[in-house]
C-alpha cells in the first residue's frame, strides 16, 4: 500500500484529503482502478449472505482493458448495472472488491502501489495481477445454472 509517511513534506492527493462525498466526479471517476472485478457476476447465497465471485463477466466488459465497452449507454444494455455514489457505498460494500479504491476509501485506508492514481499508469493494475484481464468469460457463453463451475477467488495480486 501506499506509505503516507515516504510523502511527508509534499501536498496530499485528492483522495487523501477529500472524502469520499467531496470529491468531484472526475475525482470519483478517476478512483476506478480499471481492475474488471466489480462487472463480473456474482453469487449470494440465500441463506449466509456469503457473495461469490465467478470469472462470468458482464456483457459489455472488454477482458482485454477491463473497462465498460458502453460505460456512458450501460443502463440501456444492463438496467441493474449499480451507479456507485458516495451515499450508497455502504449498501454495496459487501460485494466491492477486497482491493476496490472506494472500498479501501471508505474504510480508511490508503490506495494500493499499484493503484494508477498512485503509480501514474494504468497498466499497473494489469501488471500487478490484480485485474482480470484474459481472464473472463461472457455471460453469454455461460448458462445461469453454470455460473458456480466458474467460481475463483479474487485475485490480489503479487
Amino acid at each position: 500500500m501506499s506509505d503516507p509517511i515516504a510523502r511527508k513534506g509534499l501536498a496530499p492527493r485528492f483522495w487523501e484529503r477529500k472524502r469520499l462525498d467531496q470529491m468531484s466526479p472526475d475525482e470519483w471517476e478517476a478512483l476506478c482502478d480499471g481492475c474488471g472485478k466489480c462487472c463480473l457476476n456474482k453469487l449470494e447465497d440465500e441463506d449466509s449472505g456469503e457473495v461469490a465471485l465467478t470469472r462470468v463477466a458482464c456483457r459489455l466488459l472488454d477482458d482485454a482493458t477491463c473497462r465498460c465497452a458502453q460505460y456512458e449507454v450501460r443502463h440501456q444494455f444492463v438496467p441493474d448495472c449499480i451507479v456507485l455514489k458516495p451515499s450508497t457505498i455502504h449498501e454495496h460494500m459487501y460485494w466491492l472488491p477486497q482491493t476496490c479504491a472506494y472500498r479501501l476509501l471508505h474504510l480508511g485506508q490508503p490506495l494500493f502501489d499499484w493503484h494508477p492514481l498512485v503509480s501514474g499508469r494504468a497498466d499497473t493494475v494489469h501488471v500487478a495481477g490484480v485485474s482480470m484481464q484474459d481472464r473472463t468469460v461472457s455471460e453469454f457463453d455461460v448458462a445461469d445454472e453454470d455460473w458456480e463451475d466458474h467460481i475463483i477467488d479474487e485475485p490480489q495480486g503479487r
